[in-house]
């Protein structure tokens, strides 16, 4: 579907700037027009980890007036290896003051707005209604249907990306003219971890994340067929690229027919929890060990990640035989259990099927290992 410019064209160009953006000014649907709008648009990343440093870094060099970025993280050794807005001299400093500096660096002419803050539902409406493009460069569920709903609420587009190992995804939802992410997912899949627990190749990151960042362009200047309706996805070990359609739900709790959620969720990390899902914390965890309670603590990540780092006294038992039912077999159900992974997603699921599966004493650790090495013992490696 072909859509109206987004964003008004704004001041005119100067020289250095028809200098600097002459390559989008030759293009004949680009143009200086188009530039201006380019220059007028404001843009909001959430996020500036492995999608949004492309995203970021592209659009400041396109040119995009104002960008926003949402990131109340820190940078890590680990992100390098694919947050490539951030160096090495920036670990250990705010994420979105490092992409503030690395955007000023490639465009002077790009205001920077940095929001160093976790998006939750008491400021996420606030943040995202001075911006005309959403970008969700995030890896968790509660903060993807958080955005989405914010979205909706506002009539505003999310350009959703999602990066797996060696698998891509990408789309654009709004509903104004098509389905929102809902529509796609109108429930989290609890079994699917994120690329903190499974891994990513980096560089798959930016094939998605510039996709994301055309689809930005195409919208405020008003070009092309933008992926409104259209899911992509890319497999980048045989190197393809295979588009869905995605339908508007009627039925959709937020932009159906006959919308019952008129608002945002109370709580979306509870909306994204495995129904029945019960957490300790690691303090809790380790007041367990030290008092030596009778309990059997399974880490449920895989074996690779055992090696990294364990919890004294883990037995490891990878998730998948959870799934396929193998490790219920030889657990004892008259034994207090509490499960752990990486940071508490696949610990959830394992919780959920224990607990379907008729074993009553059991628990899951909130945060996972990596809440042990950062409030246990801090001498834990982290990846």
């Amino acid at each position: 579907m072909k859509l109206s410019p987004l964003v008004d064209a704004g001041a005119a160009l100067n020289v250095d700037e028809v200098r600097r953006y002459s390559r989008h000014v030759l293009v004949p649907e680009i143009s200086i027009v188009g530039q201006q709008r380019v220059k007028a648009a404001k843009v909001l990343c959430v996020g500036a980890g492995g999608l949004g440093s492309p995203v970021l870094m592209y659009l400041a060099a396109a040119g995009v007036g104002t960008i926003g970025v949402v990131d109340f993280d820190v940078v890590e050794e680990s992100n390098l290896q694919r947050q490539i807005i951030h160096g090495q001299s920036d670990i250990g400093t705010s994420k979105a003051e490092s992409a503030k500096r690395k955007i000023a660096e490639i465009n002077p002419y790009v205001q920077v707005i940095t929001h160093d803050v976790r998006l939750d539902r008491s400021n996420v409406l606030e943040i995202l209604k001075g911006y005309d493009v959403i970008i969700d460069g995030t890896d968790n569920f509660a903060t993807r249907y958080l955005i989405n709903d914010a979205c909706v609420l506002l009539s505003k587009p999310y350009i959703w990306g999602s990066v797996l190992r060696f698998d891509g995804q990408a789309s654009v939802f709004w509903s104004e003219h098509g389905p929102c992410y809902r529509c796609l997912h109108p429930t989290p899949a609890h079994d699917v971890p994120n690329c903190a627990e499974a891994g990513v190749l980096g560089v798959l990151c930016a094939s998605i994340a510039s996709i994301q960042a055309t689809e930005a362009l195409k919208l405020i200047i008003g070009i092309g067929e933008p992926l409104i309706g259209a899911l992509i996805i890319f497999d980048a070990l045989d190197m393809s690229f295979r588009k869905i359609v995605v339908k508007k739900d009627p039925a959709c709790v937020v932009c159906g027919v006959n919308p019952t959620q008129k608002g945002l969720l109370n709580n979306y990390e509870e909306f994204c929890s495995p129904a029945g899902a019960t957490q300790i914390s690691v303090v809790e965890l380790k007041t367990k060990i030290d008092s030596g309670d009778d309990f059997l603590l399974i880490d449920v990540r895989e074996a690779s990640e055992f090696e990294i780092v364990r919890i004294p006294g883990s037995v490891l038992i990878p998730l998948r035989h959870f799934i396929d039912g193998s490790a219920l077999k030889s657990l004892p159900k008259e034994k207090e259990i509490v499960v752990h992974c990486h940071s508490g997603g696949r610990s959830a699921t394992a919780l959920s099927i224990l607990k379907k599966a008729g074993f009553l004493d059991v628990t899951h650790v909130e945060g996972g290992v990596l809440a042990w090495a950062k409030h246990i013992d801090t001498t834990c490696t982290v990846y």
